[in-house]
């Protein structure tokens, strides 16, 4: 028995607005500009010797990384600190987004703290606290930096404004952090408006809320599949499938459940951070196998990296391209069905595409500063 609609559903569907949940996940229509589906990012890469870690964690596993992330803020790093990472990323045609540094969390008041204040957390506490965030973008900027990870949607608007006046550069990467919290998707859209590129959404989001936000804006989305215990510890790997299927464009994200919270870092934790950072890759290249077993193998439509990349192939480690089942004729396969003879998610015309690793045009690559 189906329910009539209700008003509010009526008025939704007169608004061209969603007017619930996407329950039967429909595939996403949206790609990044390269045609591709999803991009992989490692978060919390909280310095040069950490990057320098997961760089050669991601050669030795042939895990391809798109993106990394840190969250203890730019105020955080030397200048030499953020031209070595700069200069990293920049060789392996990598995205470098750092995070601003001044949070309400780190200030003086007191409402952060408090049971029902703690939303506050990296959003910024009054125009002075703005303009220091602002002081922070602009000196990444100068450094090179092409890509920054914002958690206020004051500091969001400033910095469109800025990218529109031409006081910043038109190609900045404006990132927003999982604790703006988006998580319906007009909440989404707004922040689309208002300039964000990339919006890394809440991590309890179920893939049939991540589809609808998907079926209302065409934003890329970043989207935990392992998540730090800090934002609820969620271990999601076997969703990776339907997740690119449903909310492409997104950035699969490795975060670490069971880790310590080494916000801010520093060097008293250097250490535990480049264990933590070479782990994530390695969840990654799990994730990334899980992937291509749920695609039967058929790693030959992937959008790939190139063999000679710096940071190794599309597929992991003791993941070969193009395999087939034992005993299975590629040419017998039906069409629209797996190379193992089921339905799958993506049949063998339509598997998820990854972005290059080291493109030429790839977002958010530092730039070289004299």
């Amino acid at each position: 028995m189906s329910l009539p609609p209700s008003p509010a559903a009526r008025l939704l569907e007169a608004l061209g607005l969603p007017t619930g949940d996407a329950h039967d996940l429909p595939p996403s229509p949206h790609r990044f500009p390269d045609g591709a589906h999803y991009r992989v990012e490692i978060p919390s890469v909280e310095g040069p010797r950490v990057l320098s870690a997961v760089l050669e964690e991601s050669r030795s596993r042939g895990v391809p990384i798109h993106r990394v992330s840190q969250g203890s803020g730019i105020m955080l790093l030397t200048d030499s600190e953020i031209g070595e990472m700069c200069g990293m990323c920049r060789e392996a045609r990598m995205e470098l987004s750092l995070f601003v540094g001044p949070r309400a969390a780190w200030d003086t008041g007191a409402s952060v703290v408090s049971p029902a204040g703690r939303t506050l957390g990296a959003q910024l506490r009054g125009q002075d606290q703005l303009r220091y965030a602002l002081d922070d973008v602009i000196r990444a900027v100068d450094l090179g930096v092409r890509s920054v990870l914002v958690a206020d949607v004051g500091l969001l608007r400033t910095l469109d404004l800025a990218k529109q006046a031409g006081y910043l550069p038109t190609e900045l990467i404006i990132k927003i952090s999982v604790q703006l919290a988006a998580a319906n998707p007009l909440a989404v859209a707004v922040l689309a408006d208002e300039g964000a590129t990339t919006i890394n959404v809440p991590t309890d989001l179920s893939l049939a809320h991540l589809a609808a936000i998907r079926q209302h804006c065409d934003v890329p989305l970043d989207v935990y599949v392992e998540v730090p215990d800090g934002f609820g510890g969620f271990v999601r790997h076997y969703e990776i499938p339907a997740l690119i299927e449903a909310v492409a464009p997104v950035y699969v994200k490795f975060g670490l459940r069971n880790g310590p919270d080494i916000y801010p870092s520093g060097l008293h934790l250097e250490n535990v951070a480049v264990l933590m950072g070479r782990e994530r890759v390695r969840r990654a290249e799990l994730g990334l196998a899980l992937l291509h077993r749920h695609m039967g193998e058929v790693g030959t439509a992937l959008r790939a990296v190139r063999q000679t990349d710096p940071v190794g192939p599309a597929v992991p480690a003791g993941h070969h391209r193009g395999a087939v089942p034992a005993g299975r004729d590629r040419d017998a396969v039906p069409p629209g069905r797996d190379l193992d003879g089921t339905d799958g998610a993506f049949s063998e015309r339509a598997l998820p595409t990854m972005s290059p690793v080291g493109a030429a045009d790839a977002p958010g690559i530092p730039v070289e500063v004299r």
